[in-house]
Protein backbone atom coordinates (compact mmCIF):
# COMPACT_ATOMS: atom_id res chain seq x y z
CA UNK A 1 0.00 0.00 0.00
CA UNK A 2 1.34 3.00 -0.63
CA UNK A 3 1.97 6.14 1.94
CA UNK A 4 -0.89 8.77 1.46
CA UNK A 5 0.47 12.30 1.34
CA UNK A 6 -2.48 14.82 1.37
CA UNK A 7 -1.19 18.43 0.02
CA UNK A 8 -4.07 21.29 1.25
CA UNK A 9 -3.72 24.20 -0.96
CA UNK A 10 -3.59 24.05 -4.60
CA UNK A 11 -1.07 27.19 -5.60
CA UNK A 12 2.45 27.39 -6.69
CA UNK A 13 3.70 25.75 -3.67
CA UNK A 14 0.67 22.33 -3.18
CA UNK A 15 1.10 21.62 -6.58
CA UNK A 16 4.92 21.59 -6.76
CA UNK A 17 4.82 19.32 -3.60
CA UNK A 18 2.05 17.31 -5.17
CA UNK A 19 4.15 16.58 -8.69
CA UNK A 20 7.16 16.35 -6.52
CA UNK A 21 5.19 13.49 -4.51
CA UNK A 22 3.77 11.57 -7.33
CA UNK A 23 7.51 10.97 -8.84
CA UNK A 24 8.36 9.81 -5.47
CA UNK A 25 5.49 6.90 -5.53
CA UNK A 26 3.02 8.40 -2.88
CA UNK A 27 -0.24 8.16 -3.16
CA UNK A 28 -1.57 11.82 -3.81
CA UNK A 29 -4.29 13.68 -3.40
CA UNK A 30 -4.73 17.50 -3.16
CA UNK A 31 -7.76 19.09 -1.46
CA UNK A 32 -8.00 22.80 -1.98
CA UNK A 33 -11.12 24.60 0.50
CA UNK A 34 -11.37 27.49 -2.62
CA UNK A 35 -11.21 27.30 -6.69
CA UNK A 36 -7.97 26.14 -7.85
CA UNK A 37 -7.09 27.60 -11.21
CA UNK A 38 -7.16 25.86 -14.88
CA UNK A 39 -3.49 26.34 -14.68
CA UNK A 40 -2.88 24.29 -11.63
CA UNK A 41 -5.52 21.61 -12.99
CA UNK A 42 -4.08 20.92 -16.01
CA UNK A 43 -0.60 20.54 -14.63
CA UNK A 44 -1.86 18.08 -11.81
CA UNK A 45 -4.05 16.08 -14.49
CA UNK A 46 -1.15 16.07 -16.32
CA UNK A 47 0.67 13.84 -13.96
CA UNK A 48 -2.42 11.79 -13.00
CA UNK A 49 -2.78 13.31 -9.41
CA UNK A 50 -6.24 13.30 -7.99
CA UNK A 51 -8.06 16.85 -6.96
CA UNK A 52 -11.02 18.13 -5.03
CA UNK A 53 -11.65 21.82 -5.15
CA UNK A 54 -14.60 24.22 -2.68
CA UNK A 55 -14.23 21.27 -0.33
CA UNK A 56 -12.04 19.39 1.93
CA UNK A 57 -13.30 15.65 2.31
CA UNK A 58 -12.68 14.18 5.62
CA UNK A 59 -12.34 10.57 4.75
CA UNK A 60 -9.78 10.94 2.49
CA UNK A 61 -7.82 13.49 4.12
CA UNK A 62 -7.55 12.28 7.14
CA UNK A 63 -6.30 8.80 5.98
CA UNK A 64 -2.94 11.05 4.96
CA UNK A 65 0.16 9.44 6.30
CA UNK A 66 1.43 12.98 6.04
CA UNK A 67 -0.18 15.93 5.20
CA UNK A 68 1.92 19.04 3.72
CA UNK A 69 -0.17 22.64 4.03
CA UNK A 70 -0.14 25.46 2.26
CA UNK A 71 1.62 28.51 4.27
CA UNK A 72 -1.88 30.63 3.83
CA UNK A 73 -3.85 28.24 5.34
CA UNK A 74 -4.33 29.45 9.14
CA UNK A 75 -3.36 26.77 12.15
CA UNK A 76 -6.90 27.03 13.31
CA UNK A 77 -8.60 26.73 10.47
CA UNK A 78 -11.17 23.78 11.22
CA UNK A 79 -9.19 20.44 8.81
CA UNK A 80 -6.33 21.72 10.76
CA UNK A 81 -7.06 21.15 13.86
CA UNK A 82 -9.07 17.86 12.94
CA UNK A 83 -5.52 16.55 11.13
CA UNK A 84 -3.50 17.24 14.63
CA UNK A 85 -6.38 15.97 16.75
CA UNK A 86 -5.74 12.64 14.04
CA UNK A 87 -1.97 12.77 14.90
CA UNK A 88 -1.44 13.54 11.25
CA UNK A 89 2.21 15.37 10.95
CA UNK A 90 1.61 18.43 8.93
CA UNK A 91 4.74 19.88 7.09
CA UNK A 92 5.35 22.92 4.69
CA UNK A 93 6.10 21.94 0.76
CA UNK A 94 9.69 23.58 1.90
CA UNK A 95 10.39 21.02 4.35
CA UNK A 96 8.73 18.00 2.03
CA UNK A 97 11.22 19.10 -0.89
CA UNK A 98 14.70 19.44 1.14
CA UNK A 99 14.67 15.69 2.30
CA UNK A 100 14.70 15.14 -1.77
CA UNK A 101 17.66 17.09 -2.35
CA UNK A 102 21.61 17.58 -1.92
CA UNK A 103 21.74 20.82 -3.05
CA UNK A 104 23.46 23.88 -0.60
CA UNK A 105 20.22 25.80 0.80
CA UNK A 106 20.68 29.68 0.89
CA UNK A 107 17.53 31.09 3.32
CA UNK A 108 16.33 34.19 3.91
CA UNK A 109 13.99 35.59 6.38
CA UNK A 110 13.09 38.83 7.87
CA UNK A 111 9.81 41.37 8.25
CA UNK A 112 11.51 43.28 5.28
CA UNK A 113 14.10 43.51 2.43
CA UNK A 114 13.68 39.52 2.60
CA UNK A 115 12.44 39.91 -1.59
CA UNK A 116 14.73 42.39 -2.50
CA UNK A 117 17.31 40.19 -0.62
CA UNK A 118 16.68 36.71 -1.74
CA UNK A 119 16.20 38.46 -5.58
CA UNK A 120 19.76 39.69 -5.30
CA UNK A 121 21.56 37.01 -3.86
CA UNK A 122 20.09 35.03 -6.85
CA UNK A 123 21.33 38.11 -9.36
CA UNK A 124 24.97 37.39 -8.05
CA UNK A 125 24.92 33.27 -8.23
CA UNK A 126 23.69 33.70 -11.76
CA UNK A 127 26.01 35.88 -12.65
CA UNK A 128 28.64 33.34 -11.24
CA UNK A 129 27.00 30.57 -13.35
CA UNK A 130 26.42 28.29 -11.05
CA UNK A 131 23.03 25.98 -11.11
CA UNK A 132 21.04 28.15 -9.24
CA UNK A 133 17.32 28.38 -8.38
CA UNK A 134 15.07 30.76 -7.33
CA UNK A 135 11.99 29.49 -4.57
CA UNK A 136 10.22 29.67 -1.80
CA UNK A 137 8.10 32.92 -1.64
CA UNK A 138 9.10 34.50 -4.99
CA UNK A 139 10.25 32.41 -8.23
CA UNK A 140 8.77 28.50 -8.83
CA UNK A 141 8.41 26.10 -6.35
CA UNK A 142 10.69 24.21 -4.64
CA UNK A 143 9.11 21.26 -4.83
CA UNK A 144 8.64 21.09 -8.23
CA UNK A 145 12.30 22.30 -9.27
CA UNK A 146 13.31 19.03 -7.24
CA UNK A 147 10.86 17.01 -9.12
CA UNK A 148 11.65 18.09 -12.36
CA UNK A 149 15.36 19.72 -12.66
CA UNK A 150 17.46 19.77 -9.45
CA UNK A 151 19.93 22.14 -9.01
CA UNK A 152 23.10 22.86 -6.90
CA UNK A 153 22.04 25.68 -4.97
CA UNK A 154 18.32 27.16 -4.25
CA UNK A 155 17.72 30.57 -2.84
CA UNK A 156 14.73 30.59 -0.85
CA UNK A 157 12.22 33.20 0.56
CA UNK A 158 10.88 31.86 3.77
CA UNK A 159 7.86 33.92 5.82
CA UNK A 160 7.44 33.21 8.95
CA UNK A 161 4.19 31.00 8.05
CA UNK A 162 6.48 28.39 5.68
CA UNK A 163 8.98 28.47 8.33
CA UNK A 164 6.14 27.17 11.26
CA UNK A 165 6.27 24.12 9.51
CA UNK A 166 9.76 23.15 8.91
CA UNK A 167 11.35 20.65 11.23
CA UNK A 168 14.36 19.38 9.40
CA UNK A 169 14.85 21.56 7.20
CA UNK A 170 18.84 23.12 7.14
CA UNK A 171 19.63 26.62 5.82
CA UNK A 172 23.69 26.33 4.55
CA UNK A 173 23.60 29.97 5.10
CA UNK A 174 20.67 31.59 7.30
CA UNK A 175 20.12 35.12 6.23
CA UNK A 176 17.73 37.66 9.06
CA UNK A 177 17.45 41.00 8.13
CA UNK A 178 15.37 41.42 10.86
CA UNK A 179 12.08 41.51 13.05
CA UNK A 180 9.66 44.06 13.29
CA UNK A 181 5.62 43.37 13.90
CA UNK A 182 4.12 41.83 11.22
CA UNK A 183 1.03 39.00 10.60
CA UNK A 184 0.17 39.44 14.18
CA UNK A 185 -3.05 38.37 13.29
CA UNK A 186 -1.67 34.68 12.88
CA UNK A 187 0.22 35.03 16.22
CA UNK A 188 -2.74 35.62 18.73
CA UNK A 189 -1.11 39.59 18.39
CA UNK A 190 1.33 37.82 20.64
CA UNK A 191 5.12 39.04 19.31
CA UNK A 192 7.00 36.62 20.85
CA UNK A 193 5.00 33.80 18.84
CA UNK A 194 6.24 35.62 15.62
CA UNK A 195 9.68 36.37 16.69
CA UNK A 196 10.29 32.52 17.29
CA UNK A 197 8.58 31.83 13.92
CA UNK A 198 11.79 34.03 12.76
CA UNK A 199 14.32 32.69 14.63
CA UNK A 200 13.41 28.95 13.34
CA UNK A 201 15.46 29.76 10.52
CA UNK A 202 18.42 28.55 12.50
CA UNK A 203 17.29 25.28 13.53
CA UNK A 204 19.81 22.20 12.69
CA UNK A 205 22.59 24.78 11.65
CA UNK A 206 25.67 23.14 11.96
CA UNK A 207 28.96 24.75 12.76
CA UNK A 208 30.17 25.23 9.27
CA UNK A 209 27.17 26.90 8.23
CA UNK A 210 26.73 30.94 7.96
CA UNK A 211 23.98 33.21 9.40
CA UNK A 212 24.08 36.59 8.50
CA UNK A 213 21.99 39.39 10.40
CA UNK A 214 21.43 42.96 11.15
CA UNK A 215 23.80 43.55 14.08
CA UNK A 216 21.48 46.43 15.10
CA UNK A 217 18.29 44.79 15.51
CA UNK A 218 17.49 44.62 19.30
CA UNK A 219 15.06 41.81 18.98
CA UNK A 220 17.65 39.54 17.01
CA UNK A 221 20.59 40.46 19.94
CA UNK A 222 18.13 39.43 22.19
CA UNK A 223 17.27 35.82 20.81
CA UNK A 224 20.71 34.77 19.62
CA UNK A 225 21.94 33.19 23.24
CA UNK A 226 18.73 31.51 23.04
CA UNK A 227 19.86 29.29 19.66
CA UNK A 228 22.60 27.42 18.42
CA UNK A 229 23.88 28.41 14.64
CA UNK A 230 26.71 28.27 12.17
CA UNK A 231 29.57 30.81 12.06
CA UNK A 232 28.61 34.74 12.81
CA UNK A 233 28.17 37.24 9.97
CA UNK A 234 26.56 40.57 11.09
CA UNK A 235 26.23 43.20 9.30
CA UNK A 236 25.98 47.01 9.72
CA UNK A 237 26.31 50.59 8.57
CA UNK A 238 28.84 51.57 11.71
CA UNK A 239 31.95 49.83 11.55
CA UNK A 240 32.69 47.63 15.14
CA UNK A 241 34.36 44.46 15.84
CA UNK A 242 33.46 41.20 13.94
CA UNK A 243 31.53 42.34 11.19
CA UNK A 244 30.73 40.86 7.98
CA UNK A 245 30.68 44.01 6.16
CA UNK A 246 29.92 47.65 7.35
CA UNK A 247 30.67 51.27 5.82
CA UNK A 248 33.26 53.20 6.02
CA UNK A 249 34.40 56.70 4.52
CA UNK A 250 32.03 56.13 0.99
CA UNK A 251 32.95 52.81 0.81
CA UNK A 252 30.88 49.46 1.72
CA UNK A 253 33.91 46.89 3.26
CA UNK A 254 33.35 42.94 3.46
CA UNK A 255 35.98 41.49 5.71
CA UNK A 256 35.07 38.14 5.54
CA UNK A 257 36.11 35.27 3.95
CA UNK A 258 37.24 36.82 1.64
CA UNK A 259 37.90 40.92 2.40
CA UNK A 260 36.95 43.28 -0.31
CA UNK A 261 35.50 46.77 -0.80
CA UNK A 262 33.54 49.10 -3.22
CA UNK A 263 32.54 52.59 -3.75
CA UNK A 264 28.78 53.04 -2.28
CA UNK A 265 27.93 55.06 -5.21
CA UNK A 266 28.72 51.81 -7.38
CA UNK A 267 25.67 49.81 -5.64
CA UNK A 268 22.45 49.72 -8.17
CA UNK A 269 20.07 50.18 -5.22
CA UNK A 270 19.84 53.37 -3.27
CA UNK A 271 18.14 53.90 0.45
CA UNK A 272 19.84 52.74 3.51
CA UNK A 273 17.13 49.64 3.79
CA UNK A 274 19.36 48.27 0.60
CA UNK A 275 22.19 48.88 1.94
CA UNK A 276 21.41 46.44 4.30
CA UNK A 277 19.88 44.05 1.57
CA UNK A 278 23.33 44.84 -0.47
CA UNK A 279 25.27 43.71 2.37
CA UNK A 280 23.12 40.45 3.28
CA UNK A 281 23.77 39.45 -0.18
CA UNK A 282 27.26 40.19 -0.57
CA UNK A 283 28.37 38.15 2.72
CA UNK A 284 25.81 35.23 1.46
CA UNK A 285 27.87 35.39 -2.14
CA UNK A 286 30.96 35.62 -0.12
CA UNK A 287 30.59 32.71 1.60
CA UNK A 288 29.72 30.58 -0.82
CA UNK A 289 32.72 31.00 -2.50
CA UNK A 290 31.78 33.56 -5.12
CA UNK A 291 34.53 35.58 -6.83
CA UNK A 292 34.95 38.97 -5.02
CA UNK A 293 34.84 40.59 -8.56
CA UNK A 294 31.72 38.59 -9.41
CA UNK A 295 29.98 39.96 -6.28
CA UNK A 296 30.73 43.57 -7.07
CA UNK A 297 29.43 43.38 -10.93
CA UNK A 298 26.71 41.91 -9.72
CA UNK A 299 25.76 44.33 -6.89
CA UNK A 300 26.21 46.84 -9.39
CA UNK A 301 24.38 45.42 -12.36
CA UNK A 302 21.00 44.88 -10.32
CA UNK A 303 17.64 46.14 -11.17
CA UNK A 304 15.51 45.96 -8.33
CA UNK A 305 11.69 44.18 -7.74
CA UNK A 306 8.62 44.95 -9.28
CA UNK A 307 5.97 46.50 -6.71
CA UNK A 308 8.72 47.09 -4.33
CA UNK A 309 9.70 51.32 -4.90
CA UNK A 310 9.23 51.04 -8.37
CA UNK A 311 8.99 53.85 -10.50
CA UNK A 312 6.08 54.06 -12.60
CA UNK A 313 5.64 57.19 -14.52
CA UNK A 314 6.07 61.26 -14.21
CA UNK A 315 3.18 63.04 -15.29
CA UNK A 316 2.90 66.78 -15.14
CA UNK A 317 5.57 66.77 -12.64
CA UNK A 318 4.92 64.42 -10.51
CA UNK A 319 6.49 60.86 -9.62
CA UNK A 320 4.39 58.24 -9.75
CA UNK A 321 5.67 54.78 -6.79
CA UNK A 322 4.46 51.79 -6.95
CA UNK A 323 5.75 50.05 -3.44
CA UNK A 324 2.28 47.78 -3.14
CA UNK A 325 4.47 45.06 -1.67
CA UNK A 326 4.65 47.27 1.44
CA UNK A 327 2.16 45.39 3.13
CA UNK A 328 2.66 46.27 7.04
CA UNK A 329 3.87 49.49 8.66
CA UNK A 330 7.70 48.80 8.79
CA UNK A 331 8.12 48.30 4.82
CA UNK A 332 6.23 51.77 4.70
CA UNK A 333 8.31 53.48 6.42
CA UNK A 334 11.38 52.81 5.08
CA UNK A 335 9.43 54.15 1.94
CA UNK A 336 8.99 57.47 3.59
CA UNK A 337 12.25 57.58 4.68
CA UNK A 338 13.91 57.28 0.99
CA UNK A 339 11.32 59.65 0.20
CA UNK A 340 13.44 62.99 -1.20
CA UNK A 341 10.17 65.55 -2.10
CA UNK A 342 6.56 66.25 -0.48
CA UNK A 343 4.53 62.45 -0.69
CA UNK A 344 0.65 61.98 -1.23
CA UNK A 345 1.03 58.78 0.54
CA UNK A 346 -1.48 55.87 -0.37
CA UNK A 347 -2.43 53.60 2.37
CA UNK A 348 -4.94 50.77 3.22
CA UNK A 349 -6.30 47.68 2.79
CA UNK A 350 -7.05 44.48 5.48
CA UNK A 351 -5.33 45.76 8.78
CA UNK A 352 -2.79 43.39 10.51
CA UNK A 353 -3.20 44.53 13.87
CA UNK A 354 -0.95 47.46 12.38
CA UNK A 355 0.31 49.89 14.79
CA UNK A 356 0.88 53.35 12.70
CA UNK A 357 2.74 55.40 15.66
CA UNK A 358 5.54 53.63 13.95
CA UNK A 359 5.46 56.35 10.79
CA UNK A 360 3.20 58.83 12.30
CA UNK A 361 6.72 61.17 12.59
CA UNK A 362 7.91 60.07 9.03
CA UNK A 363 4.08 60.98 7.64
CA UNK A 364 4.19 64.66 9.06
CA UNK A 365 7.59 65.61 8.09
CA UNK A 366 7.23 64.30 4.33
CA UNK A 367 3.62 63.72 3.36
CA UNK A 368 1.60 67.20 1.67
CA UNK A 369 -1.77 64.73 1.73
CA UNK A 370 -3.16 61.01 2.36
CA UNK A 371 -5.22 58.70 0.04
CA UNK A 372 -7.20 55.80 1.98
CA UNK A 373 -7.94 52.95 0.04
CA UNK A 374 -9.35 49.71 1.62
CA UNK A 375 -12.88 48.33 1.97
CA UNK A 376 -12.84 49.74 5.83
CA UNK A 377 -10.53 53.10 6.43
CA UNK A 378 -12.22 53.94 9.96
CA UNK A 379 -8.55 52.90 11.84
CA UNK A 380 -6.77 55.02 9.36
CA UNK A 381 -9.25 58.04 9.75
CA UNK A 382 -9.22 57.83 13.63
CA UNK A 383 -4.92 57.57 13.71
CA UNK A 384 -3.88 60.12 10.73
CA UNK A 385 -7.38 62.44 10.94
CA UNK A 386 -6.10 64.77 13.43
CA UNK A 387 -3.01 65.59 11.83
CA UNK A 388 -3.85 68.73 9.44
CA UNK A 389 -3.44 67.21 5.76
CA UNK A 390 -5.62 67.08 3.07
CA UNK A 391 -7.15 63.33 3.16
CA UNK A 392 -9.45 61.61 0.26
CA UNK A 393 -11.19 58.50 1.07
CA UNK A 394 -11.39 55.68 -2.15
CA UNK A 395 -12.49 52.22 -2.17
CA UNK A 396 -11.32 51.51 -5.67
CA UNK A 397 -8.30 52.16 -7.88
CA UNK A 398 -9.55 53.96 -10.07
CA UNK A 399 -11.11 56.71 -7.25
CA UNK A 400 -7.21 56.52 -5.31
CA UNK A 401 -5.86 57.27 -8.62
CA UNK A 402 -8.13 60.14 -9.31
CA UNK A 403 -7.68 61.12 -5.82
CA UNK A 404 -4.17 61.38 -6.19
CA UNK A 405 -4.06 63.10 -9.80
CA UNK A 406 -5.81 66.06 -8.00
CA UNK A 407 -3.91 66.02 -4.75
CA UNK A 408 -0.40 66.21 -5.92
CA UNK A 409 1.60 69.33 -6.66
CA UNK A 410 4.41 69.43 -9.65
CA UNK A 411 7.53 68.54 -7.77
CA UNK A 412 5.60 66.57 -5.72
CA UNK A 413 5.62 62.22 -5.41
CA UNK A 414 2.73 59.97 -4.53
CA UNK A 415 3.76 56.47 -3.04
CA UNK A 416 1.78 53.76 -3.16
CA UNK A 417 2.59 52.18 0.18
CA UNK A 418 -0.20 50.63 1.63
CA UNK A 419 1.12 48.62 5.09
CA UNK A 420 -1.83 46.89 4.84
CA UNK A 421 -2.57 43.29 2.76
CA UNK A 422 -4.70 43.67 0.14
CA UNK A 423 -7.13 40.71 0.60
CA UNK A 424 -10.43 43.41 1.11
CA UNK A 425 -9.97 44.98 -2.81
CA UNK A 426 -7.76 42.73 -4.56
CA UNK A 427 -6.37 39.82 -5.47
CA UNK A 428 -2.87 40.59 -3.74
CA UNK A 429 -0.29 42.87 -3.56
CA UNK A 430 0.60 42.43 -7.22
CA UNK A 431 -2.78 42.84 -8.54
CA UNK A 432 -2.80 45.72 -6.60
CA UNK A 433 0.43 47.21 -7.81
CA UNK A 434 -0.22 46.50 -11.63
CA UNK A 435 -3.61 48.19 -11.36
CA UNK A 436 -2.06 51.30 -9.91
CA UNK A 437 0.52 50.96 -13.26
CA UNK A 438 -1.85 50.66 -15.52
CA UNK A 439 -4.06 53.58 -14.23
CA UNK A 440 -1.18 56.04 -13.82
CA UNK A 441 -0.13 54.73 -17.49
CA UNK A 442 -3.59 56.37 -18.64
CA UNK A 443 -3.33 59.56 -16.79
Amino acid sequence: MEKRIVILGAGESGCGAAVLARKLGFDVFVSDYGAITDKYKEMLDSYGIRWEEKRHSEDVILAAAEVIKSPGIPHEAPIIVKIKNAGIPIISEIEFAGRYTNAKMICITGSNGKTTTTSLIYHIFREAGLNVGLAGNIGNSLALQVAEDDKDYYIVELSSFQLDNMYEFRANVAVLMNITPDHLDRYEHDMQKYVDAKMRILQNQQQDDAFVFWNDDPIIKNELPKYSHGKLYPFAEEKSEGLGAYTEEHRLVFTEPVPFNMELEELALTGKHNLYNSMAAGISANVAGIRKETIKEALSSFTGVEHRLEKVAKVKGVEYINDSKATNVNSCWYALQSMKTKTVLILGGKDKGNDYSEIADLVKEKCSGLIFLGADNAKLHGFFGGFGLPIADTHSMQECVDAAYKMAKSGETVLLSPCCASFDLFKSYEDRGTQFKELVCKL
